[in-house]
C-alpha cells in the first residue's frame, strides 16, 4: 500500500467518522421536533407551510396513510417535471432556446428524478434550459433525498414505539427534513464550491477563441447550487453531461474531497440517529460497522485493479524484458487532475451511496474495476447507501439475518425487543426480491431485444456488462452508467423508468408496512436467550447475510459479463 493510498483514504475514513456523530445527532434533534439553532428562523416558515397546506402537525398516521401521502407527493412530482420539460422553450431562463424535450426522454428523466436515480440519458448543458434545470432537477434533488430520510425514519420509529398506531406524519418529517437538514447543509456547501471555482450565474454560454483558432462554446448556469444537493442528497444527477469530470462541477482536488465526503455524511449520521432513537447506540454503531467492513474491502479490490492497468497494454523489446504502457495503472476515462486512487475512491463511494455522480468513465474501467461499483449496487445500495434507503434496506437485511440465526439456534427471532414473525419476513421478502428480479428480467428482455441490442456500443461480454450494469443502476436508484449504451431510446427510456418506480417505491412501500406493523408490538425484555444485535459476531452475521443474498442472486449474471471478460483479458484476447 503506498503512501498516497494511506493518506487519501486514511484521511476520508478519519474525517467520515468525525462527523458522523454530531450529524446523527443533528438529524435526531430535527427529527424529533426539539428545539435547535434554527428554531428561531424556521419555526415560522413551518407553521405558514402547514397553514398553507392544511395540515395539522399534531395529528400522526399510521403506515397505510403515511404510504398514500409519500406516493401521493411523490406522483404529483413526477407530473411537475414531465410538465416542465415539455414546456421549456415556452418558459424563462432559456437564454440558448433549448426546444422543448420529447415525451420519453421527459418521462424517463422524470421519474428518474423524483426517485433519487438521476439517470441522465441527455446531456444537460445541451438539453435542459435553466428554468428547468432549477425548478424541475435541483427541487426534485431535495424532495426525493427527503422522502428516502423520512422513510427510515419512520422505519426507525416503528422499532423505537411499542403498542402504538402512527408511525409519525409525513408532512411534518418532509418539511422538517428539508428546511433544517438538507437546505442548510446545501446551502454551505454551494458556498464552499463557489469560492473554489464551481460557476452559479445565468448568463448565456460564452464563445471563445481558441489557441487553434477555432471557437468552442463555454456552457454557464446556476451549478453550484445544483452540485450541493446532488452530493448530499446522493442524487448524482450533473448539470453537465461530464458529470463531475467537468472542471465547472469539480474543479479542484479540495472539491473532489468535499464532494466525496459529502455523499456519505448524511447516510453515516443515519446510522448514530438510528442508535440514538431506539435508545441503544451500540446498534447505531453496529450498522456502521458493517457497512464501513464491506466499503474498505470493495474500496481495495477496486483500487488495486485499476492501478494494475490492462495486461493487454504490453510490449516485448529486443531485452526480452515485458515493459506495460500503462506503468502508471489504468488511467483511460480519468481525470489526470485527480488520478487512479481519487477515482477509484470517487467511484466506490458513489455506487456504494446510491449517488450516481462520476468523476471517470466506467466504461473504461477494468474488468474487476467494473464488477466493484456493479456488485455494490446490486447488493441493494446498503454499504451506507442513498439518504435514508440504505440504511431502511441494511435494517431489513438485519431483520433477516437475526430470522435466520432464530432458526438456526430454535428460538423466536428478536431485533431490538421486537418478535419478527410471518407479516415482517413477508416483507423481507418482497424488499429483497424487488430489485433482482427488476434487474434480471430488464437485461433479459433487452439482450433479446433488436430495440435493447442496438444500443450496445462494444461486442460480446462488455456489451452484455453494458446493459446488466444500466438496469442494476436504475433498479437500485443510483444512477450511474457505463456510458457505452445508447440509452437514450423509447425502449431504455421506458424500461429503465419501470426499474426506477418499482426499484424505489416497491421497496419504501413494504418498508413502511414493517414499520408499522413493528409499532404495533410489545416490547420483550431481553433475556439470556437473546442474540446481541451490536457485537462483532452479529456485524459478521449481517455482511454474510448481505453477501450471501447477492452472491446468489447475481453470480450467474455476473459470470456472463465482468468475470469472463477478466478472464478473456488475462488470456490475451479481446473478445
Amino acid at each position: 500500500m503506498t503512501t498516497n493510498i494511506i493518506i487519501q483514504v486514511g484521511l476520508y475514513l478519519l474525517l467520515l467518522l468525525l462527523v458522523t456523530k454530531p450529524m446523527g445527532l443533528w438529524i435526531n434533534t430535527v427529527m424529533a421536533g426539539e428545539k435547535h439553532l434554527l428554531s428561531r428562523l424556521g419555526e415560522p416558515l413551518e407553521r405558514l407551510f402547514y397553514r398553507l397546506a392544511g395540515v395539522d402537525a399534531n395529528t400522526e398516521m399510521n403506515w397505510k396513510a403515511y404510504a398514500l401521502a409519500l406516493m401521493s407527493f411523490n406522483i404529483l412530482g413526477v407530473i411537475v417535471v414531465y410538465v416542465l420539460q415539455r414546456l421549456q422553450l415556452e418558459l424563462p431562463l432559456n437564454p440558448q432556446q433549448f426546444a422543448n424535450i420529447s415525451a420519453d426522454s421527459s418521462f424517463n428523466t422524470a421519474i428518474s428524478f423524483v426517485t433519487n436515480t438521476n439517470w441522465q440519458g441527455y446531456s444537460g448543458e445541451t438539453t435542459m434550459s435553466y428554468f428547468t434545470q432549477m425548478l424541475a432537477l435541483t427541487v426534485q434533488n431535495f424532495f426525493s433525498a427527503a422522502t428516502g430520510i423520512v422513510a427510515v425514519i419512520a422505519l426507525i420509529r416503528g422499532f423505537a414505539r411499542h403498542s402504538a398506531q402512527t408511525i409519525g406524519n409525513f408532512w411534518v418529517d418532509i418539511t422538517r427534513s428539508t428546511l433544517y437538514l438538507l437546505l442548510p447543509l446545501s446551502l454551505l456547501l454551494a458556498v464552499v464550491f463557489m469560492s473554489q471555482g464551481v460557476i452559479q450565474n445565468f448568463d448565456s454560454y460564452k464563445d471563445l477563441h481558441t489557441l487553434a483558432h477555432g471557437t468552442q462554446s463555454l456552457a454557464m448556469g446556476p451549478v453550484a447550487s445544483q452540485e450541493a444537493i446532488k452530493m448530499l442528497g446522493t442524487n448524482g444527477g450533473g448539470f453537465f453531461n461530464a458529470n463531475s469530470a467537468h472542471p465547472f462541477e469539480n474543479p479542484t482536488p479540495l472539491v473532489n474531497f468535499l464532494q466525496m465526503l459529502a455523499i456519505f455524511i448524511i447516510p453515516a449520521g443515519l446510522c448514530y440517529a438510528f442508535g440514538v432513537m431506539v435508545g441503544d447506540r451500540r446498534q447505531g454503531w453496529a450498522i456502521f460497522g458493517a457497512m464501513m467492513l464491506i466499503f474498505v474491502v470493495f474500496l481495495t479490490v477496486e483500487i488495486a485493479a485499476e492501478q494494475q492497468g490492462n495486461p493487454l497494454l504490453t510490449a516485448v523489446g529486443a531485452d526480452q524484458h515485458i515493459s506495460t504502457f500503462q506503468t502508471g495503472g489504468n488511467m483511460e476515462g480519468k481525470e489526470t487532475r485527480f488520478g487512479i486512487v481519487a477515482s477509484a475512491l470517487f467511484t466506490t463511494i458513489t455506487t456504494a451511496a446510491s449517488c450516481g455522480a462520476v468523476t471517470s468513465m466506467h466504461d473504461s474501467l477494468t474488468p474487476i474495476g467494473g464488477l466493484v461499483p456493479m456488485v455494490l449496487m446490486q447488493l441493494g445500495e446498503v454499504v451506507f447507501g442513498g439518504v435514508g434507503s440504505g440504511l431502511y434496506t441494511m435494517l431489513v437485511y438485519a431483520l433477516l439475518a437475526v430470522f435466520i440465526a432464530g432458526l438456526m439456534i430454535g428460538r423466536t427471532p428478536e431485533y431490538l425487543g421486537k418478535k419478527i414473525e410471518v407479516f415482517e419476513m413477508k416483507m423481507t421478502a418482497v424488499i429483497i426480491l424487488m430489485t433482482p428480479l427488476l434487474v434480471l428480467a430488464g437485461t433479459a428482455i433487452a439482450v433479446v431485444s433488436p430495440l435493447g441490442t442496438a444500443g450496445i456500443a462494444n461486442p460480446a461480454a462488455h456489451g452484455f456488462s453494458e446493459i446488466l450494469y444500466a438496469f442494476s443502476s436504475a433498479a437500485n436508484n443510483n444512477g450511474s452508467a457505463f456510458a457505452g449504451l445508447s440509452a437514450n431510446t423509447p425502449f431504455y427510456n421506458f424500461m429503465l423508468a419501470i426499474a426506477m418506480w418499482f426499484g424505489r417505491f416497491g421497496i419504501i412501500i413494504p418498508v413502511l408496512a414493517i414499520a408499522g406493523s413493528l409499532a404495533t408490538k410489545k416490547r420483550l425484555q431481553p433475556s439470556s436467550g437473546t442474540m446481541p444485535t451490536h457485537d462483532v459476531l452479529f456485524i459478521f452475521l449481517l455482511i454474510g447475510t448481505v453477501l450471501l443474498i447477492g452472491a446468489l442472486t447475481y453470480v450467474p449474471a455476473l459470470a456472463l459479463g465482468p468475470v469472463i471478460e477478466h478472464l478473456l483479458l488475462t488470456s490475451g484476447s479481446v473478445l
